[in-house]
């Protein structure tokens, strides 16, 4: 590698680390404090707390290295136009490929990141975050949860215990769970214990009713005993309770016959490996529109609007696309090619635009709009600021 591009990818590399961690950290502190409960609501230990805010790290980092990227690379380019080096590598009879393949190399090197979490880190993180919160759950119904009173352990599924009994036993145990749309269960059993097996934590209920009502039906089935995975209040002997983004990438292409979600759904699998192996293109994507945008040197003289902002408008129209079509590729069998579409696209077209020299730019007409915006925006402020201090020509002439 040439000096120049070491140097190049220096820069970008730095760009990069420091926006990672700058966005990274704002997204993942609102991922962690959703989960703010487990300590305070599940009474968990903050050992506890941050390990599965570590858990969640690799499931945000692949979405926000495609931003980190694009910033990079346009913000690189952009100061390094403005500092006339892009004009020096040119006047030196340096190749394109001097200032584009330090650029590819940072986005081939995170889109290879962004496969592996993706594929195997985040799987087995959530596996294991599931165990926390099974753990949790367990715990709530031990020790935290008081006796008469109503406990909620997640979105439509509360608890109640009567009492407590001498041997650690649980004594009129009441649980509600409205979970599934349209049905409502309600079971009742006059003991129960919490018990651990296999490495699974299980509610095991006895002498009890299960109360079900689907639409406008009722059905009551006693039971003498019923144990149910408290992770996600499924019976016990169900091995089926991981979600397809829960699942390794091997399990994916090979379900188990008897998993009820693949069952009841199996294009919700198909739609996990093809998001697994889409998302890894963005890092390329947001790198190859960043070139397009500020790869050549421009005059300051040209009325432009700012490459980084030119570069994220248009790579977050691709990125919207992509997250539209991972979606609806849950539903439906026909996005499948779509979702590989939409990102090949984008290179092919950002390409098109660096081998033909052109600059890849918002249209004139929306530059305008977001010039005029902007220059009212801080017209308002700047009078907003004078109205509020009592400084500027108006204010002076007023206490004159």
């Amino acid at each position: 590698m040439k000096i120049i591009e070491r140097y190049i990818l220096k820069r970008a590399t730095g760009i990069f680390m420091a926006t990672l961690l700058w966005v990274l950290a704002i997204v993942w502190t609102t991922q962690v404090l959703l989960r703010i409960d487990i300590v305070t609501s599940n009474g968990q230990s903050i050992a506890t707390f941050l390990e599965i805010a570590l858990l969640i790290l690799p499931s945000v980092i692949p979405v926000v290295i495609p931003f980190a990227v694009g910033i990079a690379v346009a913000q690189t380019l952009s100061t390094m136009n403005t500092d006339s080096e892009l004009i020096v590598i040119s006047a030196a009879g340096s190749p394109r490929m001097t200032v584009i393949r330090p650029m590819l190399k940072l986005a081939v090197v995170a889109s290879l990141v962004c496969l592996v979490i993706a594929t195997v880190l985040n799987p087995t993180a959530r596996q294991r975050m599931r165990v926390l919160l099974a753990e949790s759950r367990a715990d709530l119904i031990t020790s935290v949860v008081d006796e008469g009173t109503f406990q909620k352990v997640e979105d439509g599924l509360y608890i109640q215990i009567g009492k407590r009994l001498p041997d650690g036993r649980l004594g009129g145990i009441f649980v509600a769970d409205g979970r599934e749309d349209g049905t409502e269960l309600l079971y009742y059993a006059k003991e129960g214990a919490t018990v651990e097996m296999d490495g699974n934590q299980l509610l095991v209920m006895q002498d009890g009713t299960v109360h079900r009502k689907t639409n406008g039906n009722i059905s009551i089935v006693r039971y003498s005993s019923y144990a149910f995975d408290l992770s996600q209040f499924a019976p016990s002997n169900a091995n089926t309770s991981l979600r397809p983004k829960e699942r390794d990438t091997a399990y994916l292409f090979s379900p188990a016959a008897n998993d009820s979600h693949y069952q009841r759904n199996p294009q919700v699998y198909r739609a996990e490996i093809h998001r697994r192996f889409s998302e890894w293109l963005y890092p390329m994507v947001f790198a190859l529109i960043g070139l397009a945008v500020a790869g050549d040197s421009r005059s300051f003289r040209e009325a432009r609007i700012h490459p980084l902002l030119s570069t994220m408008a248009i790579a977050l129209v691709f990125r919207w696309a992509g997250f539209y079509l991972t979606d609806k590729l849950e539903s439906s069998a026909a996005y499948t090619l779509a979702v590989y579409l939409v990102p090949l696209s984008a290179c092919a077209i950002a390409a098109f635009f660096i081998a033909t020299n052109r600059v890849m730019e918002l249209p004139m007409w929306m530059v305008e709009k977001i010039a005029n915006l902007w220059n009212r925006i801080a017209a308002e402020a700047t009078g907003f600021w004078r109205r509020l201090t009592g400084s500027g020509p108006s204010a002076s002439g007023g206490r004159a």
